[in-house]
């Protein structure tokens, strides 16, 4: 998991690298915000977000068919906009993503976790197993563990299967029939339009690790085909996975029920479906899944700064430290990432990170359209709707918290503008 060896990587790891960043806290974490904002329309809202996906994928795929590389989103940004403050603050951004993803995974593990125990959702156990996770990841990536690399398609196959046999086992167990698959029509009264969006910004969330693959575009097998398919497999697997489970949970449990446990929702549905046994599969498929998925995402993210540093595109200090760059990036990540989890919920780390990936997505789709859409040969329709996709998401998105939790959109806003505003100092610097 180290090295970095060309094509190396066939079609069927590459879709079970996607679908293993996917398949983690995208189902076991988001399922219950995206009920509370949707519903019993919340199924249909993966559906959604699985097409508006589908639309930025188009982007990904155009230009890393092209031009695969391990630089990932980094040498998209490059090639559209050359060594500049928004290719260097848009990559930023990217990686404060993974990270923020990485703390609702960290979460995720210790909410799941706690359900074999007697304790109170709000405990501090559950920051605390979520930073053990953290420094657990740290250990393993920073010794080199090839065991990971080894193991990432069978831990990616236990996921997709357990979750699968939960779902079919929970629409057995509540007697499922079509009609159930129907929401209320009186379920649609009791939420707005930026509400249901707003449930679409945070699916859209549960997709986005199919940008791990593009990260990987210099591994993969006949990457100048691969990379497509495999972002396309990939994306359909969660999708099919994703309706499963959203159908089963909401045939189990009521819409105040889901809400009420939302950041373990799977867990609680699987009690009245299969009593506790099926609440210690859940809750080991939970802790497979989110433990092999902060694993893969703080290797792929220290990976992807180290590149940033290399290109001069991000400042790097050694602070004392031996060994390689990466290295010390691995500490760095993992640092930010337990802050995050200490002093943010599910709700909101899950928040931020989707801001920040709908600006960076929305940049690396404009730059497409703008400078690289001849070259690629890609369909202009195409790019400015998956554009103008994301924008709707993202006004709807800050509209709905603007009235409930503002200080949400403050913290982004201040990550975003030192973001660009420490970019173009740090470049302007460099240049001079």
């Amino acid at each position: 998991m180290d090295n970095y060896k060309k094509e190396s990587l066939t079609l069927k790891g590459a879709v079970a690298l996607g679908t293993g960043v996917m398949i983690g806290a995208g189902i076991f974490a988001l399922l219950g915000q995206v009920a509370e904002l949707s519903g019993t329309w919340f199924p249909y809202i993966f559906i959604i977000g699985a097409i508006i996906s589908g639309f930025s994928a188009y982007s990904y795929i155009k230009v890393s068919n092209a031009y695969p590389s391990a630089g990932g989103i980094a040498m998209i940004l490059m090639k559209a906009y050359g060594k500049t403050t928004i290719t260097a603050a848009a990559s930023v951004l990217m990686a404060l993503s993974m990270i923020i993803n990485e703390s609702l995974v960290a979460r995720t593990f210790g909410a799941y976790t706690l359900q074999l125990f007697d304790v109170g959702k709000n405990s501090l156990w559950v920051p605390a197993l979520g930073v053990s996770l953290l420094i657990l990841a740290y250990i393993i990536n920073v010794s080199g563990n090839k065991i990971i690399g080894k193991t990432s398609q069978f831990m990616a196959f236990i996921k997709i299967v357990g979750i699968i046999v939960f779902a079919i086992g929970g629409l057995w167990v509540a007697d499922f029939t079509l009609s159930d698959v129907m929401p209320s029509s009186d379920a649609v009264k009791n939420y707005s339009a930026a509400s249901y969006i707003g449930a679409i910004a945070l699916s859209i969330l549960a997709y986005k690790g199919f940008t791990t693959i593009t990260n990987s575009g210099g591994e993969i097998t006949k990457p100048h085909k691969n990379v497509g398919r495999s972002i396309i497999i990939s994306l359909l697997i969660c999708t099919v996975v994703y309706f499963l489970v959203a159908i089963s949970v909401n045939a189990s449990l009521t819409i105040t029920e889901i809400v009420k446990a939302k950041d373990y929702s799977l867990a609680e549905a699987a009690r009245p479906a299969f009593g506790n046994y099926g609440l210690y599969f859940t809750v080991g498929i939970a802790i497979v899944a989110t433990i092999s998925g902060v694993i893969a995402s703080i290797f792929a993210v220290s990976r992807m700064t180290a590149m940033l540093t290399d290109m001069e595109l991000i400042p790097h200090n050694h602070f004392g430290m031996s060994g390689s760059i990466q290295k010390h990036m691995l500490l760095y990540v993992v640092v930010i990432a337990i802050t995050l989890t200490i002093f943010f919920d599910l709700s909101r780390i899950a928040s931020i990170g989707a801001i920040f990936y709908l600006i960076m997505d929305m940049i690396v789709h404009w730059g497409v359209f703008k400078h690289l859409r001849k070259e690629v040969n890609a369909n202009g329709v195409l790019l400015i709707a998956a554009l103008l996709l994301d924008l709707i998401v993202l006004i709807a998105f800050l509209w709905i918290k603007l009235s409930s939790d503002i200080f949400v959109v403050i913290i982004a806003a201040i990550g975003i503008i030192l973001v660009f505003a420490g970019e173009k100092w740090f470049l302007h610097w460099k240049e001079n």
